[in-house]
């Protein structure tokens, strides 16, 4: 879901196209809508004289698209070796199992529903297809299933869902939980730090981001604000997630109001047990 505000390090508002980093390019998926802004970044991986490339987050069910990201990667002269998932949203995830299909190649996620092939993936986990140094990151807190993965030799982080190119993201109650959420966006934070961390974001949705650590920032001030908004309302005698809405995200479109509501039942349940 995006916001109001706008993180801090995007270069323009154009959606990534092509190739973003030495590593990294991206092949955008036609699925735009109010959820998904310009559509969903499904990211292509490889080393610079690799033969074997990784997709993260194959996108939608979307036959034109994943043929895209197909030959996308045959004109750089590479296969598809394994495709990755940062959560199981279907605009990420529905098409993986056409994509694996048409390249062989298997699918790792969280969820064993998801996944093509033996292996899962796991906090911690060093991909390695293709000569590539690729970081698992467990980032729960957008979904209980959600993954972020750091690519040192780019200083670069991929976010799936949990950052945004453009405005922040819905914690999606009940499957979402705040806390988790908090916790994750201060890992992320932490891995930018020092001379040798990742200073872009590379997202699910939206352009990417050139100052990774100001926008985790901005994620966590945000939030902040917000839940303290959430509870003053409270406070006042406001009790049900409409009620709230109305108030306190009075500047949310229409069009997105009801992931408004699930955030702020789970601001309702972090505060709750805080």
């Amino acid at each position: 879901m995006t916001g109001a505000s706008t993180p801090p390090g995007r270069p323009s508002g154009a959606a990534p196209s092509g190739r973003i980093t030495e590593r990294a390019s991206c092949v955008l998926a036609p699925n735009p809508s109010p959820m998904t802004l310009d559509g969903t970044n499904t990211w292509i991986i490889a080393e610079p004289d690799a033969t074997e490339a990784v997709v993260v987050d194959p996108g939608p069910l979307d036959e034109a698209h994943l043929t895209a990201v197909r030959d996308a990667v045959a004109a750089q002269g590479r296969r598809i070796a394994l495709l990755l998932i940062t959560h199981g949203h279907a605009d990420h995830s529905a098409g993986a199992a056409r994509l694996a299909e048409l390249t062989g190649a298997p699918v790792r996620a969280l969820d064993p529903a998801l996944r093509l092939g033996d292996e899962g993936l796991t906090d911690g986990d060093v991909v390695t297809t293709g000569g590539l140094e690729l970081r698992v990151v467990a980032t729960p807190g957008h979904t209980r299933d959600s993954f972020s993965f750091h690519l040192p030799a780019d200083a670069a982080l991929l976010t799936g869902d949990t950052v945004l190119g453009r405005g922040t993201t819905v914690v999606a109650h009940p499957d979402g939980q705040l806390g988790a959420y908090l916790d994750s966006l201060r890992r992320l934070r932490s891995l930018t730090e020092g001379d040798a961390g990742a200073h872009t974001v590379l997202p699910g949705h939206g352009p990417v981001l050139a100052d990774a650590q100001g926008v985790l920032d901005h994620y966590l001030a945000h939030r902040a604000e917000r839940l303290a908004q959430v509870e003053a309302a409270v406070q006042r005698g406001l009790t049900t997630a409409p009620q709230i809405v109305a108030e306190v995200y009075a500047d949310v479109p229409p069009a997105v109001r009801f992931a408004a509501e699930l955030s702020v039942r789970a601001q309702l349940d972090y505060l709750t047990d805080r």
